[in-house]
């Protein structure tokens, strides 16, 4: 299905960031993690962990974060750096389960 494009309209930016980036709700960890970022979203509730984003990211602003107990993964996709994007996509385009949204400010 990938990430809901209008996520910035349906869903609650949370009172706190995480590395720098909004998060937007429901967050309930383990399993609800919610969308992380808003210039490059990526929805850590469908993140698999493939991995492949990261070497995409032409910048490096996307890194690993550790999400102990989440039934998907252990791990997912954080973007770190999002004020450094290019708007490039490749992150966007190379997502097997679509999780990631750019979209210019």
């Amino acid at each position: 299905m990938g990430i809901d494009p209008e996520f910035k309209t349906k869903r609650q930016k949370m009172p706190e960031q995480h590395s720098n980036h909004d998060v937007w709700g429901p967050v309930e960890p383990p399993n609800k993690l919610g969308i992380h970022g808003t210039v490059v979203a990526i929805d850590w509730d469908i993140c698999n962990a493939d991995g492949s984003c990261i070497p995409a990211c032409p910048v490096s602003l996307i890194e690993w974060n550790n999400t102990p107990g989440n039934s998907l993964s252990d791990k997912k996709a954080d973007p770190a750096r999002e004020a450094d994007c290019i708007f490039c996509m490749a992150c966007q385009n190379v997502c097997p389960v679509q999780a990631i949204k750019v979209t210019a400010p």
